[in-house]
């Protein structure tokens, strides 16, 4: 493994605008990702992680896909999304939360293990709740998009669309009470993308997101605390270990005074 460069990341902020559809009763979640894909890719850089081209579009898709969909809930909530694949055997983990205004995420492509079937598992966290909720579904297909529209359909009972425009635009499309859903259904990319031009539209609000996990040495050593009475397990006569944050796979050296 190369060693990581050097690089420094200037966290740029994307505009996530929320449009109420009037007439059709639906609500289209919208934003140009380009910004937070070059911190992606800088953050992999950083680090000296590379990804093959599928598992990379995977996440980027999926990073996209739990942003706009943050959006569309409340402000408090931290939402986690984590798809477990059989083929390729990887689990696919992304979270945001609009309090944070910050989306992060990771490949696991090590000792992964092999599910009967592909799995979607979500957590949402709420500042009021004292437990998180958690819901699992089972995804048949690769597409991080068909995924969000199935969590949707199973876990948030009513339907959504998603879509992949030019220049890293992307639009979800969720159904509001009495939605039109013949016109969602018939929805396609060209539609999605001129919504605002077809149809009477109200701008109901924007939030901000980021590339940006928050982890650092200080918060990755409290995991490694079990190891405290047993270093030469965990170190296996190396001086310096190399741990992965478990959110975004920053790589930090450890060393054995750290313990």
């Amino acid at each position: 493994m190369p060693e990581p460069e050097h690089v420094e990341i200037q966290e740029e902020f994307i505009k996530v605008e929320s449009i109420f559809v009037r007439h059709r009763n639906a609500l289209v979640l919208r934003a140009k990702f380009a910004p937070i894909y070059t911190d992606y890719y800088l953050h992999l850089m950083q680090h000296g992680i590379r990804h093959s081209a599928e598992l990379d579009q995977m996440l980027k898709d999926f990073l996209a896909g739990i942003t706009l969909h943050a959006v569309a809930r409340p402000w408090a909530e931290t939402i986690a999304w984590t798809v477990n694949l059989r083929a390729p055997r990887v689990n696919v983990f992304v979270t945001a939360g609009s309090l944070l205004e910050a989306v992060t995420g990771r490949l696991f492509t090590e000792d992964v293990r092999e599910p009967d079937r592909n799995y979607f598992y979500s957590q949402v966290t709420a500042n009021h709740q004292a437990e998180p909720r958690l819901s699992t579904l089972e995804v048949d297909d690769r597409d991080p998009l068909h995924w969000v529209e199935q969590y949707y359909a199973q876990s948030e009972q009513r339907p959504a669309r998603i879509f992949r425009h030019d220049d890293e635009l992307f639009s979800l499309v969720t159904a509001q009470p009495d939605c039109d859903e013949a016109w969602l259904a018939a929805l396609d990319a060209d539609a999605a993308e001129r919504i605002q031009e077809t149809e009477e539209t109200t701008l109901l609000e924007t939030r901000r997101f980021r590339f940006h996990c928050g982890c650092d040495l200080g918060r990755i050593l409290p995991i490694l605390g079990s190891w405290r009475e047993k270093p030469d397990m965990l170190f296996e006569g190396a001086d310096v270990i190399t741990v992965q944050c478990p959110r975004c796979a920053a790589r930090y050296e450890v060393t054995r005074d750290m313990i």
